[in-house]
């Protein structure tokens, strides 16, 4: 399969800045590999009308560090602004990072970032690059909470800057398990008062943990699906989800992934037997068409770019014809894209 296969045409004013107000307000396609597009217009309250009775719900417990820093390389009289991501920690005060401009950095540079937070630059790891920091991992996330910026995708930071609103809008309400440096934006939708409404339905909740790392921003750069690699992320599922999906199929309901980070990692999880078990460690799981979904029978999903490799994950789990009638139904009506955009829900065929 072509990369480009998975382009599609998308208007730039479609791209959503700012998510909807109340969060449960944004508009949700909702797809059946049985029906196919449904006609009605839904929005994400409506749920509990397109749900079943011992239905489960899997949501994604990560929480974001507001890890992007910004900073100057300290070497003689020049003086470089620099913006750092940081990916994760690697032990001994040194995080994965990346950073703008790398070129302009060697080993050895200092750089002090905002709020006093001191690092050198170890080395380099392909695009990656290796910081020493002045203090220990505790230390440094405390510092981030104060003077660190959420780590908004590119395609919101190139339009305005992350601010004090997107360090609530760009988390979800299940936001646990501090790790991620990008949200599990389908959880973005949620509220209180509509998971009460869930819970009053007879629908089933469930928790895994995936931290999302650098590979959500990185794009396709192979021709070839087959010879792009996905970034390792770490992600665990624990025994009490093993038993809620297992609980919810007893029952007759279904499990519904939200999000694609929920559902790469229960499908990481039933890779080695078929069936779903507790899973601890890194995935780098890539999910294309033709993929054997073993575990999750539903989707909730935002809207994706173009050649990434969540449209192609869309496309395995609905079919590719089906992917491009889905985006080509949301281009046309309207909806909005990428993190803070709207929602669809999807469900293949039994």
């Amino acid at each position: 399969m072509l990369v480009s296969d998975f382009d599609f045409p998308l208007p730039p004013d479609l791209i959503a800045e700012r998510p909807a107000v109340p969060r449960e307000a944004a508009r949700l396609l909702h797809w059946r590999a049985d029906t196919g597009l449904d006609a009605k217009d839904w929005v994400v309250r409506d749920l509990p009308l397109l749900l079943r009775p011992d239905d489960l719900l899997v949501f994604n417990d990560t929480k974001v560090i507001p890890a992007r820093l910004f900073g100057r390389r300290e070497r003689g009289p020049s003086d470089v602004r620099i913006e750092a991501l940081l990916l994760k920690p690697l032990g001994g005060r040194v995080w994965q990072t990346m950073l703008r401009p790398a070129r302009r950095l060697k080993s050895g540079d200092a750089i002090r970032f905002d709020g006093g937070i001191m690092a050198d630059m170890v080395e380099r790891q392909g695009d990656q690059l290796l910081l020493r920091f002045d203090r220990d991992d505790a230390e440094l996330l405390l510092a981030l909470e104060q003077v660190g910026a959420m780590p908004l995708p590119p395609y919101i930071t190139a339009q305005r800057a992350a601010d004090d609103r997107d360090r609530s809008d760009y988390q979800t309400m299940f936001a646990a398990k501090l790790g991620a440096i990008a949200a599990p934006t389908a959880g973005l939708h949620f509220t209180p008062e509509l998971t009460a409404r869930l819970k009053e339905a007879g629908i089933r909740f469930a928790h895994v943990t995936l931290h999302v790392g650098a590979g959500t921003f990185l794009p396709v750069k192979a021709e070839r699906v087959e010879d792009h690699r996905m970034h390792a992320e770490w992600g665990e599922v624990g025994e009490a989800t093993v038993d809620a999906v297992r609980a919810a199929r007893a029952a007759g309901g279904r499990v519904i992934a939200v999000g694609t980070t929920s559902l790469r990692l229960l499908e990481s999880a039933a890779r080695r037997t078929g069936n779903l078990e507790s899973f601890t460690g890194e995935t780098d799981i890539f999910i294309t068409p033709g993929f054997d979904f073993r575990v999750a029978d539903g989707l909730m999903t935002n809207f994706h770019l173009p050649k990434s490799t969540l449209v192609m994950l869309v496309a395995a789990f609905t079919g590719i014809a089906a992917q491009r009638t889905i985006y080509r139904h949301a281009v046309e009506k309207g909806f909005r894209f990428y993190s803070y955009g709207d929602t669809s829900l999807l469900f293949r065929q039994p």
